[in-house]
């Protein structure tokens, strides 16, 4: 049985139904008509009017730009913490009462500044009884002086024995050396008094406290004890910045170092945590004598001058040592550049204004712009505008833009 449907049989198939044998031909005709026009009317709401298709939309408008040239040194970053160069515990060298503090917590102190201030009464007391007996012993002395001369001229005029002069020869000498034992006492009883104010070896900033005023602190001196210790300081102009190189940054420094010379060599710019850029210079003026066997790094330490005190020990700061004499490069914005997975690519504009992707490898940033290694040539026009609105293999609306650097933005390391 044939299912297929022609209209065109319709007026030819209707006779032959006895329910239809008295219809006239024309009604099947009139059937086939309505169908015809259903399946026309169909198709019309089905693929549209006919009307014309709709516009493409514009391209879109980006600005474009040459990659700026420039000559820049190879560079190695590290992260590094700062640590004074000198720190001290301030510690009593004499025992007794606390009876002042001369500065507040965190105060940044002079040399010389007095800090911290013990009772004297008792040294006091103890130069005066050394002084005394030191005056005791200088009278013996001259007495013991006059009966020797005496006794020489006894002597010489055969008035007096050897023996006599011998012993007051004897009494003289053991009266010098009560003097010198008096004055040895008198300098011990001012040199503690001395030690009952202690000062600021050095210019710095105070740590806290540890004793408070009325407090018995224990001296050095005293032997049977231990010290009071009373506060720390550490010292901030200048400063050191500890970092850790790795082996094969170790070994790029080494080899870059042997073609330099002088300061350049040991040249380094750091930027602090908060700072915008590496506008603080330094000097390099320590590497270790061996590797660690345990983490394969070996410790450097540079020196930075602090003349206004805003680096702290404990902080830390970004550091670059230059490994090459400047040579040329290409910068772009570091918008400008895209992450693909591992890779990185940036936009660039044909003559034919068709955008293609194109792969670079990248450096660091420098004055906010990051530093193309390979992968683009100083005449490629690249997309530093719009970029969102892009789309690879479309053709775009461009115009002339500029590469600005902005030396306010802090140069990190390569990206990741």
């Amino acid at each position: 049985m044939n299912d297929r449907f022609d209209p065109a049989e319709v007026g030819v198939l209707a006779p032959k139904s006895s329910a239809h044998a008295g219809k006239p031909r024309w009604v099947g005709k009139a059937i086939a008509l309505a169908v015809v026009v259903a399946v026309a009317a169909t198709a019309y709401h089905l693929h549209g009017s006919g009307a014309a298709p709709v516009a493409a939309p514009p391209a879109a408008p980006v600005a474009v730009s040459a990659p700026l040239q420039r000559n820049i040194e190879a560079r190695l970053g590290f992260l590094g913490q700062f640590s004074a160069v000198d720190r001290v515990e301030l510690r009593a060298q004499v025992g007794g009462t606390l009876t002042q503090i001369a500065f507040k917590d965190g105060d940044i102190v002079h040399k010389g500044d007095l800090l911290f201030q013990i009772d004297p009464e008792p040294y006091q007391i103890k130069l005066s009884e050394a002084t005394a007996q030191l005056e005791s012993a200088q009278a013996r002395l001259a007495l013991g002086t006059r009966e020797l001369a005496r006794a020489q001229e006894l002597q010489r005029s055969e008035a007096g024995t050897v023996e006599n002069v011998d012993q007051k020869a004897a009494e003289q000498h053991a009266a010098q050396a009560a003097v010198d034992d008096a004055n040895a006492q008198v300098r011990d009883a001012k040199f503690d008094l001395d030690r009952c104010k202690v000062y600021a070896p050095f210019t710095g900033r105070m740590g806290t406290h540890l004793v408070s005023t009325g407090n018995l602190v224990s001296g050095s001196r005293a032997g049977s004890s231990p010290t009071t210790l009373l506060a720390t300081i550490v010292s901030l102009d200048p400063i050191y910045l500890d970092f850790d190189m790795s082996e094969n940054d170790y070994s790029t420094f080494q080899q870059s170092r042997a073609g330099q010379k002088g300061a350049l060599a040991d040249a380094v710019s750091i930027s602090p945590t908060g700072d915008s850029g590496f506008s603080r210079k330094g000097t390099l003026n320590f590497i270790d004598n061996a590797l660690d066997r345990s983490s394969g790094t070996i410790h450097a330490r540079a020196t930075i001058p602090n003349s206004d005190f805003s680096l702290t020990p404990g902080g830390f700061a970004r550091i670059q040592l230059a490994t090459s004499a400047p040579q040329p490069a290409l910068l772009v914005p570091d918008a400008a550049v895209l992450a693909d997975q591992t890779d990185h690519m940036v936009y660039v504009v044909g003559d034919d204004d068709v955008v293609t992707p194109r792969k670079v490898e990248i450096g660091d940033l420098r004055d906010g712009l990051r530093v193309i290694r390979s992968g683009l040539k100083p005449t490629d026009k690249i997309v530093i505008d719009g970029i969102p609105s892009v789309r690879p293999g479309t053709k775009v609306a461009p115009h002339a833009g500029t590469i600005q650097p902005d030396s306010t933005q802090a140069a990190e390391g390569a990206k990741s």
